[in-house]
């Protein structure tokens, strides 16, 4: 090989080496979504067996015939939805609070939102486990204490998130909105909150994910309460359903068509402003 056609060698690899690497790190992301996908399909020959045997529709024909699945399912989205509405409706106003006022301990109270964020789940587990049984919740675990438990986790997020979108935005388009006389409701509304719904949509989502899946918190402070994880994990211990792989590709599909109606929506009011 010449000395010419390595030069357009390294040349080439260096202009592709960095798509390439991205699709490296995105098959890897994507790989255990891909086989959860296929395995939804699976007819397994035992119930000890992860191995593609056979295609198969009846997993999808018949969800809810794992005892137990479905009732934890509806469990873990009855939790999610609503520590997704309690958490991003206080995290949305502490946001604003920490953004738009000057107050003392504004800065500490800025190190408390990350804690939750930095510590170890078994140590928030542990930690609100303690409080529930010395408050007298030892016996009364349940949904109700996985719900707060939830809402805490979720706060911080939310507070981050929505925060994030507020310190990005232009504060003059509502002092513009203000010199057309607009009044404080009306500039909130039509302007502040069309601008502030993308991150306080991605916080929800984010609160919803978050919750949904959480296995440590959860187990800590379920009492006789089963979700989804819980499920998940017990399972492990004897079989595998495939009906399992079946709720994660449908909440997968679910989130990516949310994803993808949104950036829809997004491209089209672009399109329109135009």
């Amino acid at each position: 090989m010449t000395r010419l056609s390595l030069t357009g060698l390294g040349r080439w690899i260096g202009r592709h080496l960095i798509l390439f690497l991205g699709l490296l790190v995105l098959l890897y992301l994507f790989a255990p979504i891909f086989v959860v996908i296929l395995m939804s399909f699976n007819a397994p020959k035992s119930k000890l067996s992860y191995t593609f045997d056979g295609f198969t529709w009846e997993n999808w024909q018949h969800p809810c015939r794992p005892f137990g699945l479905c009732d934890a399912v509806g469990k873990s989205l009855q939790i999610g939805l609503a520590a997704t509405v309690i958490a991003t409706a206080l995290g949305t106003l502490m946001a604003f609070a920490m953004v738009r006022q000057r107050f003392r301990g504004r800065s500490a109270t800025n190190l408390f939102i990350f804690l939750p964020m930095a510590s170890p789940e078994i140590v928030l587990g542990s930690s609100l486990l303690a409080l529930f049984v010395s408050s007298g919740f030892g016996g009364r675990l349940g949904f109700w204490t996985i719900l707060i438990a939830h809402v805490m986790f979720c706060l911080s997020f939310v507070v981050v998130t929505v925060k994030a979108r507020l310190s990005g935005m232009d504060s003059r388009l509502e002092q513009a909105a203000m010199d057309l006389y607009a009044n404080e409701w009306q500039t909130f509304w039509r302007i502040t909150f069309p601008l502030v719904f993308p991150g306080i949509m991605a916080a929800a989502l984010l609160s919803f994910s978050l919750s949904f899946d959480d296995f440590i918190i959860t187990n800590l402070n379920a009492g006789t309460t089963v979700t989804f994880p819980m499920f998940v994990w017990g399972s492990a211990q004897r079989d595998l359903p495939p009906q399992i792989n079946v709720v994660g590709t449908a909440m997968f599909l679910l989130a990516l068509f949310l994803v993808l109606g949104g950036e829809l929506a997004r491209r089209r009011r672009n399109a329109r402003a135009r």
